[in-house]
């Protein structure tokens, strides 16, 4: 891992949930980091590669990255206020498989994200 994903991965650590590579950048460089936008883009991409961090689409369509756990997880967002929790998915799991068997493919990854509003929005 080189000194860029080092870097943004400690400030990920200091945000504690999601943010777009433009909100990690501006915390960056508020925090006297020199680091280019495009660097960021780029070492949040290898994050992802490496399974150090995750990705999800606000409604919008743009990414935002957090550090993930170690175990394999899906997420409730709500799409008032961000907040995000973590959530098992087997029955997700169970279908993913399943579906990806009868229609002949192997080597399968998904993601889901399951967005509504929060009990506190």
């Amino acid at each position: 891992m080189n000194k860029s994903s080092l870097r943004i991965l400690s400030t990920l650590e200091h945000v504690g949930g999601f943010a777009s590579a433009q909100e990690i950048h501006r915390i960056m460089t508020r925090d006297g980091k020199n680091i280019g936008l495009t660097t960021i883009y780029r070492g949040l991409q290898a994050l992802v590669g490496e399974k150090v961090v995750d990705i999800l689409r606000r409604d919008d369509g743009e990414a935002i990255y957090r550090m993930c756990g170690v175990a394999h997880h899906h997420h409730l967002v709500c799409k008032n206020c961000g907040r995000t929790v973590e959530i098992e998915g087997e029955v997700i799991e169970k279908w993913a498989a399943r579906e990806a068997a009868a229609n002949g493919f192997r080597e399968v990854g998904h993601s889901a994200e399951i967005f509504g509003i929060c009990s506190s929005c």
